[in-house]
């Protein structure tokens, strides 16, 4: 035992270590430098590595972790913690895997379709109709977001808004979301929540008083004709949402119809309530 009560461990070269713990020298190294498994002991003078045997389980965690690809913060997430915590941080990391993984199937399928000439086919599944909407005064929130932080924004900021518009009359009409540049893995828009308000003065007050917070405004949208397609809860998803917004283009282009505005998704339904096969949203372009 040390002075200070701990087990005095004889120190192993890297070399001893790695032949341990069935590893590289060089991938221990590598970890050193990513700051996942440091060494117990550095001679100040020859720079030589020197670790404890009771590293070994760590420094076969860290590689077996390292091939499902994990990021390093999350490795540093899951090998700092213990039993029931470490697991959990695992199942978790690979429940996000598992929904990108499917998100990228669902892609590949879809431009599978494209390459092969087959896109009518997945378009023919969508009805596409027009309907007039009159102007609307309308709280907003907006923000330059990429296509995975998306989701959680919108709904954040539409609460948001939907709790503002109490002191403004009330929801005056269903809430959607404005695409004023494409919103992606590589570009992040802006896109812009709204939501229709009753009292435009109230709402022009309450902005005043609370707008810095979230980048609110009040603006009134105006008058349209929209083309739009209506998809289920399981179709808003990305990237199963973008044969929608394609589909409506292509029957824009067959009605000789020109856009006149940024596209839209509009959210009639209870989002919660809803399940993956009920309509919940109106994929929207303004034309003229």
């Amino acid at each position: 035992m040390t002075e200070d009560g701990k087990v005095n461990e004889e120190l192993l070269t890297i070399g001893a270590f790695a032949a341990r713990a069935r590893l590289s020298a060089k991938a221990l190294r590598l970890y050193d430098r990513l700051g996942l498994l440091e060494p117990a002991h550095v001679d100040e003078a020859s720079g030589y590595r020197y670790y404890r045997a009771g590293q070994v389980e760590r420094a076969r965690l860290v590689a077996l972790l390292r091939q499902l690809d994990m990021p390093l913060a999350r490795i540093a997430e899951v090998a700092g913690a213990e039993g029931a915590v470490a697991a959990d941080r695992l199942a978790a990391y690979w429940a996000d895997v598992e929904t990108r993984v499917a998100g990228q199937r669902t892609l590949a399928e879809y431009l599978r379709g494209r390459l092969s000439g087959r896109s009518s086919e997945m378009y023919e599944k969508f009805v596409v109709e027009t309907v007039d909407v009159p102007a609307q005064v309308v709280i907003t929130e907006s923000r330059h977001t990429l296509a995975d932080e998306l989701p959680t924004w919108i709904g954040a900021s539409l609460g948001r808004l939907e709790e503002a518009a109490r002191e403004c009359g009330g929801v005056a009409g269903a809430p959607f979301v404005v695409y004023h540049s494409e919103v992606s893995m590589e570009s992040d828009g802006p896109a812009e929540s709204c939501v229709p308000v009753a009292d435009e003065a109230a709402a022009r007050a309450w902005a005043q008083e609370h707008g810095r917070s979230w980048a609110t405004r009040v603006r009134v949208e105006p008058a349209a004709r929209l083309a739009y397609t209506r998809i289920a809860k399981a179709q808003v998803a990305h990237p199963q949402i973008l044969a929608a917004f394609e589909a409506v283009e292509q029957w824009m282009a067959g009605e000789g119809l020109e856009m006149a505005g940024p596209c839209r998704e509009v959210y009639f339904a209870d989002w919660e309530a809803a399940g993956p096969g009920d309509p919940v949203c109106d994929v929207a372009f303004p034309v003229k």
